[in-house]
């Protein structure tokens, strides 16, 4: 059994001011500033796991192992998956606070984790897509959020700055954790491969962000990862080399990088990531395919039916099947959270997380 070291009312007074707003008086749910984590465990070469869990219901299992096994954990949803609208969850950032802070306060969760803003993309300079994104950012300042991914990894260098310097003000006046991106990592069902951030790129990008005052926790770079399931027989590029060699660069600037794509990377490469600077690995169609694979037989042959008619990927069902999602017996959501409670003790030990929820805890001044 690890000795856990519990976090002390200095640190819990360390909460950001807007998380604290939306907690219950009293909560003891060590809900942190991804900046306060990431910070904490820069000198010790592990990862954080963040899970967009577009299912809620890998969640409890997700923490009762982290829990087990004393790791901090991030929970995300990206733009695409939640927002004012629901995106293709359901899920506005306000119910997705309450869901991720219900099931700690519910289970007696007691290790750091933060909850994450992911992906908040701006594909464009226009007016409606910068002011959609501006517009969720608030809504998730609102809502409780303690990290933050701003994404305008689709422009040019000097127009990702220029968005940033827009965008990002509000985060880090709150001393919110800030994950920046440059590279648009792609998906497995595209056509293109995308292209591996260069060195000099990154050291553009935050030379450019640091003349304007930003500066942020995490860089997110292309490193040849892709998002969701890879096909049968594809093989994973992840080139480590290049990783290396950006953080060697970009490392002045106190930053580390955040690796997305993780479903599906064989588990020797998991492994070594943190030896390249990374700190934060985003692990997201995983949980989804758990969810769906301990789901009642009938239900997912429905959804996957829905995703046949309609020529979407599966993940968009998960709106229109909300409904009957949340009326699962409780027989399927305990048969989920096992699988999930028994994959997240395998993906901690590739993170190289245990016990470092402490080593969080000390280093906040617990």
């Amino acid at each position: 059994m690890i000795a856990k070291q519990k976090a002390s009312a200095e640190v819990l007074e360390k909460r950001p001011a807007n998380a604290k707003a939306r907690l219950e008086r009293g909560s003891k749910v060590a809900l942190l500033s991804s900046r306060d984590i990431i910070r904490a465990l820069g000198p010790e070469k592990c990862i954080v796991m963040a899970c967009n869990t577009r299912l809620h219901e890998v969640v409890p299992g997700i923490m009762r192992a982290a829990e087990e096994l004393d790791a901090p954990v991030a929970f995300e949803l990206a733009k695409s998956e939640h927002g004012l609208d629901g995106g293709y969850t359901g899920h506005t950032p306000d119910s997705f606070f309450k869901t991720i802070v219900g099931f700690a306060e519910s289970t007696g969760f007691t290790r750091p984790f933060f909850i994450h803003g992911d992906h908040v993309t701006v594909k464009d300079e226009l007016d409606k897509e910068v002011e959609g994104s501006r517009k969720l950012i608030e809504a998730e300042i609102k809502a409780g959020y303690t990290s933050f991914c701003i994404d305008p990894s689709f422009n040019p260098v000097p127009v990702n700055v220029k968005l940033m310097k827009y965008l990002a003000p509000p985060v880090l006046e709150l001393g919110i954790g800030l994950e920046v991106e440059l590279g648009e990592i792609k998906h497995t069902t595209g056509k293109d491969e995308g292209r591996v951030t260069t060195v000099e790129e990154a050291v553009e990008y935050m030379g450019g962000l640091d003349r304007e005052g930003i500066r942020p926790t995490l860089l997110a770079i292309n490193n040849g990862s892709k998002h969701g399931n890879y096909k049968p027989g594809e093989e994973v590029h992840i080139d480590l080399k290049r990783t290396s060699e950006v953080f060697g660069a970009v490392s002045k600037w106190g930053v580390y990088l955040a690796q997305h794509g993780i479903t599906g990377t064989p588990p020797r490469l998991i492994g070594q990531f943190a030896d390249h600077g990374i700190r934060k690995g985003n692990v997201g169609t995983q949980w989804q395919n758990i969810a769906h694979e301990n789901l009642p037989p009938e239900l997912l042959a429905k959804m996957q039916q829905w995703a046949k008619e309609n020529d979407k990927d599966i993940k968009f069902a998960t709106k229109p099947f909300r409904p009957e999602l949340d009326k699962l017996p409780n027989e399927s959501k305990a048969k989920i959270a096992k699988a999930a409670y028994e994959e997240a003790k395998v993906m901690f030990g590739h993170f190289r997380a245990a016990g470092k929820g402490s080593a969080v805890f000390r280093a906040m001044g617990a």
